[in-house]
């Protein structure tokens, strides 16, 4: 399924920028969200293709977000890459056990987060 529609989860308002104009380029249509509550009402409004998760937020981290969904039985099939400042192999560990399908650090560089998602389509 190639992906068309994305939805951005990232408390930088720096980082939403970057990321949405490095997908716009690539012909896509971004979506943001600066928080977990944020991003379910984005989710609520229309389904993405693809969702990009920061790790390190306020409130409900990532982590905790991308359980959340990836356990909705409605968006169960909305693929996950985390994309984070985290480097450790055990957060990208714990991500993937969170249901993500990848995981990204950031500064994020656009032709591996566009690898990646060719690769889920």
């Amino acid at each position: 399924m190639p992906v068309h529609k994305v939805l951005v989860v990232d408390d930088s308002k720096t980082e939403l920028m970057v990321l949405t104009e490095m997908l716009e380029k690539n012909g896509m249509s971004v979506k943001t969200a600066e928080n977990a509550e944020e991003a379910f009402r984005r989710l609520a409004q229309e389904k993405p293709d693809l969702i990009l998760m920061d790790v390190v937020m306020p409130g409900k981290n990532g982590f905790q977000v991308t359980r959340a969904i990836s356990r909705d039985p409605q968006y169960a099939d909305v693929p996950i890459i985390m994309c984070t400042s985290k480097t450790q192999e055990t957060d990208r560990v714990w991500g993937m056990r969170q249901g993500a399908r990848d995981y990204i650090t950031k500064p994020v560089d656009a032709s591996e987060l566009m690898a990646k998602i060719k690769a889920l389509s």
